[in-house]
């Protein structure tokens, strides 16, 4: 049996070669530290690897830590509040966005990771989160903030931070490393031996560490395990494709970046069993799938990320319900590999950052993905570019709330808005994996135009501050769309984590149907049970007849329950504009 200590001298090795045994060594006491804190019977010796706990129950909020706001009450505690108060169990886990003290990108650049922004609250304000839901926290490891020790440290030339970047002679030609950014990649900085050029992936107050260095992958661990003590269950590995560099090569998805991967899923599979590792990879759906580590399935067990995002999913969603058709949907969701039990996704329509249009590649033509890039721009949004290595810039990302982006089709805005943007949600729902809602989705939120303004980000467009009683007076009026989406949206979810099809690895099946039309099946468990999830993504009634052979073929062969509105007619009725039928199966 191979066991920890040798799988991980093997990742160790692979990285820094001989010097293998002395990082193995400084990293067994960092784990000892852990052990000293968490008990011995935190330390397993793994027969295998450990499944991970999810189903259909989980279902995830994204949120920053004063997304919501009350006077002089320390936001997260009013975060925790409202999530108790709005959404109970609705939700079973909270992602709070980077809570620690940070210099711009709003929160990304880390300036002390073991700290909590006094401005958000402390550490028992994450541990109370913690206590109530399954907290998920960003490990921001690609890069650190310019106003960080470590980059003092480097100033001056002192330990440890003096060899924690990556310091790069200006004429280097760097045109074949990916850029999620147009900004420059090599930063000028004044040190007290010259001007020296650092590495930037993202701006230049986010420079990048240097994992070459084992005592930066060190530090990682260390700050890991301490979000682990603090009552961490899922750890987002922020940025990972870029963390290792090599020159002469396009710097993303390196095969160190991969083992760096490997190496914490052991880690967390080792000393905290059901720790969730999640990689964070906005890039074209084929390299997305490579962090689940499926081409080493011959060898064992899956041993990389336990989650992925599933960044396709809301740029081809925006596509198909302003488009109204589902051909490329389906040709996609049809596609997806098979996942070992111990893998899923994390399906989501927005977060924090804008929508991705990288992931269309392969997917959409130019055209198409241009016609919703202009469509974008009519309902209010923006749009972020990046660098080539031809110098020329593309499309990054669509920079726009997703209630404003539902407000109509190609034809333009329709009084459809709120249905369109609930049928969205409800097929996100629906999907194999774990669901997670931005907070602004739950809310309904519009954009943010001021908050662009103010900023001077395009991000910030979807980056709100609700005060409390503004946003509770909305949510308690039943005459505003903020009342209507966050009550809709709670019932979908209170429907959905009592509904065991909807356990993340219940199996999927997409059904050949008109493209006005989605139909999905999840199951059939062991018990034969099975759900079918029908969604018309026009505004035009469909009629049975409409719906396509398979479709109605599953409708008649057997009864079917409503698990929306079990009173609301027969499962062969015409579908509304927008309609949304989960239609359950129990023999």
């Amino acid at each position: 049996m191979t066991t920890f200590d040798d799988t991980v001298h093997a990742y160790l090795e692979h990285l820094y070669g001989p010097r293998a045994a002395e990082v193995q060594r400084r990293l067994n006491q960092r784990l000892a530290h852990f052990r000293a804190a968490a008990g011995p019977q935190a330390f397993t010796e793994q027969q295998g690897q450990p499944a991970p706990s999810w189903s259909e129950k989980d279902q995830w909020l994204i949120t920053y830590g004063d997304s919501i706001v009350d006077d002089e009450t320390p936001p997260l505690a009013v975060l925790d509040d409202f999530l108790q108060a709005r959404l109970g169990e609705r939700i079973s886990g909270v992602h709070v966005l980077p809570f620690f003290p940070w210099s711009s990108d709003d929160g990304f650049s880390v300036i002390h990771y073991r700290e909590v922004n006094p401005d958000l609250g402390d550490w028992q304000h994450i541990q109370t989160l913690a206590r109530h839901y399954d907290l998920m926290a960003d490990l921001v490891l690609n890069h650190v903030s310019r106003e960080s020790l470590w980059f003092v440290d480097y100033l001056s030339g002192s330990l440890p931070g003096r060899d924690y970047f990556i310091e790069v002679d200006p004429d280097t030609d760097v045109s074949a490393v990916v850029r999620p950014r147009s900004s420059p990649l090599l930063v000028p900085i004044s040190t007290r031996r010259g001007t020296r050029y650092l590495w930037a992936t993202f701006s230049e107050d986010q420079l990048d560490l240097n994992f070459e260095n084992p005592d930066v992958l060190l530090e990682f661990v260390g700050i890991l395990l301490f979000y682990l003590e603090q009552g961490t269950r899922i750890v987002r590995l922020d940025a990972v494709a870029f963390l290792w560099k090599r020159l002469g090569t396009n710097c993303i998805h390196l095969p160190e970046t991969h083992t760096v991967v490997r190496l914490l899923r052991a880690i967390v599979d080792h000393v905290a069993p059901g720790t969730l590792l999640i990689t964070e990879t906005n890039v074209p759906h084929h390299e997305n799938i490579s962090y689940f580590g499926l081409d080493r399935l011959a060898e064992g067990p899956p041993d990389e990320a336990h989650m992925i995002y599933q960044f396709t999913l809301p740029p081809l969603l925006l596509h198909t319900l302003t488009r109204g058709e589902t051909h490329t949907l389906q040709a996609w969701l049809a596609s997806l590999p098979p996942l070992p039990d111990q893998c899923t996704y994390l399906n989501f329509t927005a977060s924090h950052d804008g929508i991705g249009v990288r992931p269309l590649e392969g997917l959409l033509p130019d055209h198409e993905r241009d016609a919703l890039l202009e469509l974008m721009h009519r309902f209010g949004g923006f749009v972020s570019m990046r660098s080539n290595p031809d110098g020329s810039d593309t499309p990054y990302e669509i920079n726009i709330t997703w209630f404003e982006a539902m407000q109509g089709t190609r034809k333009g805005p329709d009084p459809w808005q709120i249905a369109r943007f609930l049928c969205s949600q409800a097929i996100m729902l629906s999907l194999q994996g774990i669901p997670a809602l931005y907070i602004h989705t739950l809310t309904g939120t519009l954009n943010d135009v001021e908050g662009v303004e103010r900023s001077g980000r395009l991000r910030s467009i979807n980056r709100r501050r609700w005060q409390r009683r503004e946003l509770d007076l909305l949510l308690d009026s039943t005459a505003t769309p903020t009342h209507d989406v966050f009550n809709a949206l709670s019932r979908l979810l209170g429907y959905r984590r009592q509904e065991p099809c909807f356990h993340p690895n219940a199996a999927q099946r997409v059904l050949a149907s008109d493209p006005s039309l989605l139909a999905i099946e999840r199951g059939p468990l062991a018990d034969g049970r099975r759900l079918l999830a029908l969604y018309n993504v026009t505004e035009v009634p469909l009629s049975f007849d409409q719906l396509g052979d398979d479709v109605q073929h599953a409708l008649s062969s057997v009864s079917w329950q409503d698990l929306n509105t079990p009173s609301s007619g027969q499962p062969s009725d015409p579908l509304p504009p927008y309609a949304v039928r989960w239609l359950v199966h129990s023999p």
